[in-house]
């Protein structure tokens, strides 16, 4: 399954060596950006791991359908995994009873900077004492934003974006309906970040963002002040869809830097776009007025 992972040829073959030698960690930290996969990466060792011939359940590992998997994710808008959500983990590799097709068990943790004080100590007990068998896998955005208690006691790799022809490659393999230039300019504007490629597809609220900041690039490219305002006036009650609307308008600004007239903007208005967004968006984290912040936004977005 480790196969399957799009680009990241050094992290494949040094965690298929390691399996291989059965010298594998029993508690492994995959680093990644959003999107670039380190959550399907965790997926495919597992699969590996657990079923080494591959198979159904091995293919059901992939779905996250599978009876020897547990998974733990934050909760709420700011993901925090709890304490609680460590002890129930814990009970379940303690009483459910290994099959007896796997090799193993896995515990997932997707989103390991999420982890606070008491979840992270609850973490510690299992993994300086591990069950026979089992495998933890945790996720993280970054290795730094990981408490170091946790950190120190995984063995760390990192995931990277995957180059353009190999991330539009992997997008027809998975949307055979997208055609080959679509593909291509999605990984460009994503950088190889696949998951964020095929979130834009998939995903209707992402899809929504995307559409209205493409919009929203195209008025400010034309100056068009009384547009854009009234394309930002739309978010001034939903702060988080503004802020997705924004993130999308910030990507498609960085792309049409890296090459003029992508999807119509050129430098100079790309280069506003960005100020604009970026300050729009640090106002909205410090709990700016919305209203505000996008009204200001709109007008550096299209100023003449």
């Amino acid at each position: 399954m480790l196969e399957r992972i799009a680009g990241n040829r050094e992290l494949k073959q040094d965690l298929k060596t390691a399996l291989g030698s059965g010298r594998i960690a029993h508690s492994i930290l995959l680093v990644g950006e959003p999107g670039c996969g380190a959550g399907f990466a965790a997926r495919c060792l597992a699969a590996d791991y657990l079923y080494p011939n591959g198979g159904p359940h091995a293919e059901a590992v992939l779905r996250g359908q599978d009876t020897e998997s547990i998974v733990v994710r934050g909760e709420g808008a700011s993901g925090q995994i709890k304490v609680e959500a460590i002890r129930d983990a814990r009970q379940n590799i303690q009483k459910s009873a290994l099959s007896s097709d796997a090799e193993g068990r896995v515990l997932f943790i997707y989103g390991a900077q999420n982890l606070n004080g008491a979840s992270a100590n609850a973490m510690l007990k299992i993994m300086e004492e591990p069950p026979e068998g089992v495998m933890f896998l945790l996720t993280a955005s970054s290795a730094a934003a990981v408490l170091p208690t946790i950190r120190s006691r995984c063995a760390a790799y990192t995931m990277a974006p995957v180059p353009t022809e190999e991330c539009a490659a992997a997008l027809r393999t998975a949307q055979p309906e997208l055609n080959e230039q679509n593909a291509q300019d999605l990984a460009f504007l994503y950088e190889g970040h696949i998951g964020l490629c095929l979130k834009a597809l998939t995903d209707p609220a992402a899809k929504a963002a995307r559409a209205a900041a493409r919009e929203l690039c195209r008025q400010a490219q034309q100056q068009d002040t009384y547009r854009v305002q009234a394309l930002l006036a739309g978010y001034e009650k939903d702060k988080d869809s503004a802020a997705a609307v924004l993130w999308q308008a910030t990507q498609a600004a960085s792309a049409a830097l890296r090459r003029p007239g992508f999807d119509g903007v050129q430098p100079d208005t790309a280069a506003r776009i960005l100020r604009a967004a970026e300050a729009a968006c640090r106002a909205m984290k410090a709990n700016g007025n919305l209203r505000l912040a996008l009204t200001v936004c709109g007008m550096e977005m299209a100023a003449r």
